[in-house]
Order: structure tokens, then sequence, then C-alpha cells
């Protein structure tokens, strides 16, 4: 490993040196993606084995510089990135003890703090899925064989029904179809002029599918909708839930983690009465993708959905132990290291300050927008995702030139028929001056094409 661990050296080095003088790579053509880099495999040894995956490094996006605003993770933690590379030398699958050892301990505690700090009680339980679809497809079947224990064995007979917000993530209707109940049959609740579930409109639809005979099973609400970053108001959720005997899910992945906040924890009030919970630690708490945790009061229905016996796996110690018998896989990387050597160093106190500081630099966003005539804002406070036009100029056409010209990497969104530019503050590692030189580059890079602008801007508004 010595020479790999050179290698491994010199290919970081030569990453962050173009990460600081080229913070966004010129992107390669996807039609000229085999012709540019010597990807292909052959069955002979590359002889330019350096030369080659140097090529492939720097032309790969860099999703950890201050100009990354695109996707709902970015930045690079180092005491995370410690962790994960400590992972990937243990190579521990967290199936059971005896192969993971004090590993196993790691990731219990991390469980064990969250399901407290959210007000679980005792009885919970969770674990680490390979990323926040997966999560909500955990909590999706544990609601299916609470409603009804023998569809485990004997399959779906009854027409189920999942209920989510309109500006839900997408993995819930996908979901919906791997687990048999079908895309169909998830109801769409509208929402509110700031993305939020309605809880009335989702009481009438659970009203109208009883009638139906249909079988309500499943509610998901988001904490961070994708878009607006929006919180859905999860205590009047709650109260239809269990007038209905629905088990209510928290989709806390973008946002979840403003359970570390004592400014911000309120935008999930009333957590503590849902039946799970999950949250991404790879989006705002900044560790390397991916590191996804969903929790859920009832340890037994975690067992129950996805406990498997395996004389040849589980050969030593108990259950609580032997962590393949509460995770949808088998095999699994540790994912827990990371995020827990970026909590012991930091402290809560620390994940705090984390949490916070994004806030901190969406007002900074909000108030900068709100200041200058040429923006049109569409987001609202308290949400880390800053949503705006600039020049009325069509929001895809600006994203897309400015990755085009290696400028910024940030995207957009719609919400009621508005298309918008989304900046994301999720880099906590980023700066108030950080932000505002991402306004800089935005206004130069238009002002210098402001021809093309201005004809696109024509045509949007004879369409």
């Amino acid at each position: 490993m010595k020479h790999e661990l050179e290698l491994f050296n010199k290919l970081a080095h030569k990453l962050f040196e173009a990460e600081n003088t080229n913070p966004v790579t010129k992107p390669l053509p996807a039609v000229e993606l085999f012709e540019q880099l010597d990807i292909k495999l052959h069955n002979q040894p590359d002889a330019n084995f350096e030369e080659t995956i140097e090529k492939l490094v720097l032309n790969t996006p860099r999703t950890a510089t201050r100009l990354f605003f695109n996707q709902l993770f970015g930045g690079r933690n180092p005491k995370a990135t410690l962790g994960d590379l400590l992972a990937v030398l243990l190579n521990n699958s967290m199936y059971t003890y005896k192969v993971a050892g004090p590993q196993v301990g790691v990731e219990k505690e991390i469980l064990h703090n969250i399901c407290e700090m959210i007000g679980y009680p005792e009885t919970s339980d969770g674990t680490f899925a390979p990323g926040g679809s997966m999560s909500n497809f955990m909590a999706m079947v544990m609601a299916r064989d609470a409603f009804k224990e023998n569809i485990r064995t004997e399959g779906v007979q009854d027409k189920l029904i999942v209920y989510t917000s309109a500006e839900s993530h997408y993995s819930i209707p996908k979901n919906a179809a791997l687990m048999g109940v079908g895309r169909e049959q998830v109801r769409y609740v509208a929402t509110d002029a700031f993305g939020k579930m309605i809880p009335e409109a989702l009481d009438i639809l659970i009203k109208k599918d009883i009638e139906d005979g249909n079988h309500p099973f499943f509610v998901n609400a988001t904490a961070g909708t994708t878009v607006l970053g929006a919180f859905d108001p999860i205590e009047p959720l709650s109260e239809i839930c269990k007038k209905h005997s629905i088990w209510l899910h928290v989709d806390g992945a973008y946002c979840g983690s403003v359970i570390f906040s004592t400014t911000y924890k309120h935008l999930v009030k009333g957590l503590e009465l849902s039946d799970s919970f999950s949250v991404n630690a790879h989006k705002m708490m900044g560790t390397p993708l991916t590191c996804s945790i969903i929790v859920t009061q009832h340890k037994k229905h975690l067992n129950n959905s996805f406990s498997n016996d395996a004389a040849y796996l589980y050969q030593t110690d108990g259950d609580d132990y032997n962590l393949g018998k509460t995770s949808i896989q088998c095999g699994r990387r540790n994912d827990a290291l990371k995020f827990w050597t970026l909590w012991k160093s930091v402290g809560t106190i620390g994940l705090e300050k984390i949490v916070d500081q994004q806030f901190q630099l969406a007002e900074v966003a909000l108030e900068y927008i709100k200041d200058h005539d040429d923006y049109t804002v569409y987001s609202f406070d308290k949400s880390i995702s800053v949503c705006f036009n600039y020049k009325n100029i069509p929001a895809q056409h600006l994203c897309t030139a400015l990755y085009e010209h290696a400028e910024l990497m940030v995207g957009y969104g719609s919400f009621q028929e508005n298309e918008f530019v989304r900046l994301v503050t999720i880099n906590a590692g980023n700066s108030k001056e950080d932000i505002l030189n991402f306004f800089t580059i935005l206004e130069r890079f238009v002002e210098e094409n402001e021809e093309v602008f201005a004809e696109l801007v024509s045509e949007e508004q004879q369409m």
C-alpha cells in the first residue's frame, strides 16, 4: 500500500491546488467523454496508469469548492473526511459485531444520541441506509408491515395508500413502485404559498380513500423540501395520522440536521410525535457521501421488517450488536465512522455551529437579493435554499451557461409555475465573502454576455 498511499497524497495535493486555481471544472461534453479521457478497460495493464487517473481526477466536478452551490451537499469537512478514509482502510462490514467490533458501538452511539435528542423513547432504534431514498424506503416498509404483519409473508393484497407533499422528494413514488404498493396509490397533498403541506388537505384525501374502501398506511412529511427548503407542520399532521392509525414519517434528509440547533430546531417542532425520522449527515453536516440515518420509535418494527436468520452469518453476540438484523443490506460499509469523527472532535455544540452558519449564509444571500432591484426573490426566511431570478433571464439558461463556462455550479428549480435559480448555502465552510462573490461572478458573467441574455429574455416574453 505504500506506493498507492504516496500516489493518493500526490493526487490529493494536485486536486487541492486545482480547487484553488480553478474552483469550477470545465465540463467535458458527455458525447466526448470516452474520446477525451482514457476510461475504457483493456486486457493489458495501463502503462500510463498514474497519468490516466490524474487526468480523471482533475476533470471531475469539484463539489468541495466555494463556488459549488448546485446540490444539497458540498464542502469537505476535514474531521469527517478523516473518518471516511479510516473506514476505507479498516474495511469492516457492519452486519455483525464479530467483523465490526467497536465500530458497532460507534454506530449505536450515534443512533442513541439522535433518538434521545428528538425525544424518542427507549424503545427506539435505527440504522444507516445507503442514501435518503433508501431511508424513506425503509420507513415505508415498516409502515406497511405495521399496518398488516402478514404482508411480509403473503405480499400486498389490499390497495394501500401513501400520502406525501406535492413538493416532496421523488423517492416516495419510486419506493411505492418498488415495494408493490404502486405509483398510482401515491396521493400528492397540496401545499401552501411557502411549499408546506396543508394538513386539512391531507385529512380530506384520507377520508375520501377510506370511503372508497382503500387503506391509508403512510404519511410522509418533509423537513426541508428539495426546492424551497420548506418544513411541513408535524404537530397537526401527527393528529391526523393518530386519528386514522397511520404511520407518520419525517423525511429530514435535507434539513433534518436542524435538530442540532437551539435556534432552528423549532422548525421540526413535534418531531417526537413521528413514527420515524431520517436525516442525511452528508448534507447539512458536511460529511462525505453517503451518510444517511433512519430512526424509529418502534424498534420491534425495525426488527420485524428487516431481520432474517442466517446461521452462516450471525454466529456470536446478541442481536443488539449484530446490526445486520435491522438493516436493509447484508454487506454494508461503515458510514457511521465519518460522522462520529466529526461529532467527537467538535462536540454537539460544534454541530450546532455548522447548522447555524448555513442559515446565516442564506440570510446574507437573501438580504443581497432584496437590496438589488435586478433580482426577484421567490424563497422565504429560515431556509437555506435561496431562490431568485436575475434580470428576468430564464433560470435554466443562466445556470447552464454558468456551468458550461466554468464560472459557477448552481442549479434551478420551480414552484407554482415559477422557474428560478436555487442557491443552496449548505457548505458551512463558506463565508459571507464567498456568498457575495457568488453574486459578483454571476453579475459580471451576465454583463459580459449581455446581448445573448437580452435575446433570451425577449424570447421568453414573447412566449
